[in-house]
Parts: C-alpha cells; structure tokens; sequence
C-alpha cells in the first residue's frame, strides 16, 4: 500500500487527528536531542480504541509507532520514521489518598498543581519540571534531585495500563497471564551484571520484577518499546511541613564527591552537584578559586540534620535557608544548570547528547570525574558537570571547540564527525560500566545508547531483553530501534 492510500485507510478507522503536512513532519521529526527523523504521520488519537486502531494498522501494513509526549527527551526516544503517536489527549488527573491515577499526555506541571491543592506531591522531579509529561517520566524512568530520598518514577507507580504490539489491552501487575509470563523471564536475570546503584535508566528493568506484584516495573523506563501506556497510577505523598537547604562549596569535584557517602549517612533528601562554569551564574560571595557545590536539602528532622552536616561537610557552608521562598530560588539555580552554562557556548561547538547521564556507585563518584578529566585529555574536549551526585548521577556536557570537528554527522548538533562522537561514548561507557554503573541514570537509551545496552548487561541478559520484547511486542512495532538494536 502506498502513502496516500495508507493515511486514507487510517483516516478512515481513528477518530482523533490523522496529520501528513510537511511542516508537520518536520516539526514531530525532531526532540530535545540532536537527533533528526522524519515521520510518514502522525496521530493524534482520541480515546483508547484510536491507539487500538494505530497499533493493529502499523502491525498489518508493517510500520511502526512511537508515543510521543512533550518532546522534551535528550536521546532521541520519542523518534521514528513510522507514524508518531501524540499522546496529549491523554491528561487526565484524579487524585484519590494515596494515589493518582494519570494520564500520559499530562504534564507534570499541572499533575504539580493538582496535587498541590491536596497538599500532595508526585516525588519525581526532572529539572525540565512543568514542561515534560508524565507518559515521559515512565517510559524513561525519569528521576530528579528527590530521588535520593524517594526513588525514581519506577520507585512511585503501583500499576501501568498499556496497549501492547498486538493491540491488545494489558494492565499490570493485574493481568495474570501477561505478569507470569514476565515473571519467568526476570527469573533468568544475570542479577551480577544489575548495577548496584539508585538510578538506572539503560535497558529494561526487568531486574526489579520480583514477584507477581511488580510485573508493571518491566514497562517503566522501556521508552514505548513494550507498549503505549494509557494510564498510570501513581503513588504519591504528603508535601513535608518545613525543608532546610545548605548550600557548600567545595574546592574541586573530587573532594565534593569524595565527601558524599559520608553526606548520605545523615539522611539528606537531595544532594545535588554543579561545577564551577555553572556557579558564575550566582552572585552568592563564593571563593574566587571555588571548585564546585553542593546543595544538600532536609525535609525532616531538621534540627539533628543541621548537627551532622556541621559535623560531616568538609567542604564550607555558604549558605543556609529554611525559607520556601529562598529554597525554591536556589532551587531554580541548579535547575538552569544546563542554561547557564551553555549560554555563552556556540551551537556548533556542542557534542550531541550520548554521554551525559552516566550514574555509578557514590563511592565511585571520585572515579567518574576522574573519567570525565582523562576523556577531556584523551579527546581534547571541555566538560561541563552537574547532576545528581548523591545517587552517583552526573550529567555531562562536553564541548568540542577543541577537537576535530567533522564532515556533517546527520544531527542537529553542531555537525561533528559521528565517528569521533562515538569514539568518546565507546571510551567513556566501558570506565563508567567498570566503576559498575550504568550509561543512563534517567535519561534512557533511546537512538544515543541503545547501540552501548550489551556491553552493560552482558549477553545473558541481553537475550532476557530480547524475549520480553518478543512477549509484549513480537512483530517490533513499537518504537524500533530503542535498547533493543535490530
């Protein structure tokens, strides 16, 4: 069947919006990444029985679908040259006790509002904040600076209802037949190739299936590759009374991470890291020659928090705030991290995202920026660092103003030889996976790493992989190309 025939057959069978325009496609082909594909449509489904439609139509005429929410991913995720899959008519909110139940086209700033009214809160906290939407927390096991304290997206969510490759209605951990399938294969887990840290966002979590209920943990941070999710319950909790934030400055990252499994002992809610390009950005009276800082947050007990940090910091408190007022604007800080820091560097000059959500053991923390450090000698680059240092996730930006820039490459980034981007990731992925951690703390794998999954799980567990695809998606309709490589 040929293009035009194929819209109007999907025309003919979806409710919602069936689009082809050029500048349609043009605006779908493209994210937050530096990646660029060209969809054949795109689908702006309904109800339900539309993804029903969309899904059972590309599984006939051997296409592919790809959810899509907010676009706002770093790796290319939401990309596909099949039909794309806006899900924002999906956004419904209702909030019970100690539970939402969610759509995926919501955003996480009014999911934020609505629990607020409540005086709850949906642990999760990307630094994208209000604009990402919540179908793309799950599908990339999104985190943020609180998960320390409360765990990622995978963490927070009770039950995932979602439309298979078949077209068919699946809702776990409910559905027994499904979940026992899903059981047996997290049975044959090679448990010793998991990275033993707080985030992890590379392959498929079917490490966290343990019994049959938490069968849905396979489908979080699967990047729509199992299916398309349509509504999510989510576990959600009270808004702590009073916070305290400490801001210390420290005069290199490695004495910054070499005092954060120390830090972790006296129960902080976030501790998070920014080097010292990002601290030009504030104008707070720190050291001249300053390295880095730390942002370490309490939301209990706060009077023993402020003994032990006192005692445990060896780096200088140079701020201290209880106020919400001063604790969301420092707050705000660190979330323009990326901004602030970029702001100055040209387009061209930037290495399209493949490196910048490594996460590892904190007791390794040391050793990631010493990585980081012998990547900027080897390659002749210049990092930008900040991220999450109390889950050992650091998010790198490098900059290629010093290297060989190349002949095009097929992205958005600045042009540079794809060979020597993926020089860098190959150098960089094997020290993080020896440290034993994992290419992508909470960013997934999507067209950046996928190619890298292997290596970090090994073949045993790369063939697990395999077969729950092959369960849940057997004729690789959904989203192709994602931590699977065909």
């Amino acid at each position: 069947m040929n293009a035009s025939k194929a819209r109007k057959y999907l025309q003919e069978r979806v409710s919602g919006d069936v689009l082809w325009d050029r500048d349609v496609l043009r605006f779908y082909s493209v994210d937050a990444s530096s990646y660029q594909v060209i969809p054949r449509a795109v689908v702006i489904p309904k109800d339900e029985g539309d993804v029903v439609s969309v899904v059972k139509f590309a599984r006939r005429f051997r296409t592919s679908v790809t959810a899509r929410g907010a676009g706002t991913g770093l790796v290319g995720g939401s990309l596909n040259d099949g039909i794309v899959l806006d899900m924002r008519n999906f956004d419904s909110i209702k909030v019970r006790k100690r539970f939402a139940v969610v759509g995926p086209g919501a955003s996480k700033g009014k999911l934020d509002e609505e629990l607020q009214r409540h005086g709850k809160f949906f642990s999760p906290n990307p630094s994208i904040g209000r604009y990402c939407s919540v179908g793309g927390m799950l599908g990339n096991n999104a985190g943020g600076s609180r998960g320390l304290k409360y765990g990622s997206t995978i963490d927070n969510v009770l039950e995932i209802t979602f439309i298979d490759g078949n077209g068919n209605r699946v809702t776990l951990p409910q559905d027994a037949g499904v979940g026992k399938k899903i059981l047996a294969l997290a049975k044959g887990v090679d448990r010793g190739r998991i990275p033993d840290i707080t985030k992890n966002s590379s392959g498929y979590r079917i490490d966290r299936v343990d019994s049959a209920n938490s069968t849905h943990s396979a489908i979080v941070g699967s990047e729509g590759t199992l299916g398309v999710i349509i509504s999510a319950k989510l576990k959600i909790r009270d808004i702590p009374k009073k916070r305290a934030l400490y801001i210390v400055e420290y005069d290199s990252a490695i004495s910054a991470a070499e005092n954060c499994p120390d830090i972790l002992k006296t129960g902080p809610a976030a501790v998070e890291f920014v080097d010292a390009q990002t601290m030009r950005n504030f104008s707070a009276g720190f050291s001249t020659g300053a390295g880095c800082l730390l942002f370490i947050e309490y939301d209990s007990d706060l009077s023993r928090a402020h003994r032990q940090i006192r005692r445990t910091a060896t780096g200088c408190i140079r701020q201290r705030t209880g106020s919400e007022r001063g604790i969301r604007q420092w707050w705000r800080y660190r979330d323009m991290s990326l901004h602030y820091s970029l702001k100055s560097v040209r387009p061209e000059d930037r290495v399209p995202h493949v490196i910048e959500d490594a996460a590892v053991p904190v007791k390794n923390l040391a050793g990631l920026f010493k990585v980081i450090g012998d990547v900027n000698r080897k390659f002749k680059t210049e990092a930008i660092t900040y991220g999450h240092a109390g889950d050992g996730n650091i998010h790198v930006r490098l900059l290629l103003a010093k290297a060989a820039a190349g002949k095009g490459g097929g992205g958005r980034g600045g042009g540079h030889d794809p060979r020597v981007v993926r020089e860098i990731a190959k150098y960089y992925f094997k020290r993080v996976i020896g440290l034993g951690g994992s290419i992508s703390g909470e960013h997934g794998d999507g067209l950046a790493r996928t190619g890298f999954v292997r290596s970090q799980y090994g073949p045993r567990n790369y063939r697990v992989f395999v077969r729950l695809k092959n369960i849940l998606d057997p004729h690789n309709v959904l989203n192709p190309g994602k931590i699977i490589s065909q």
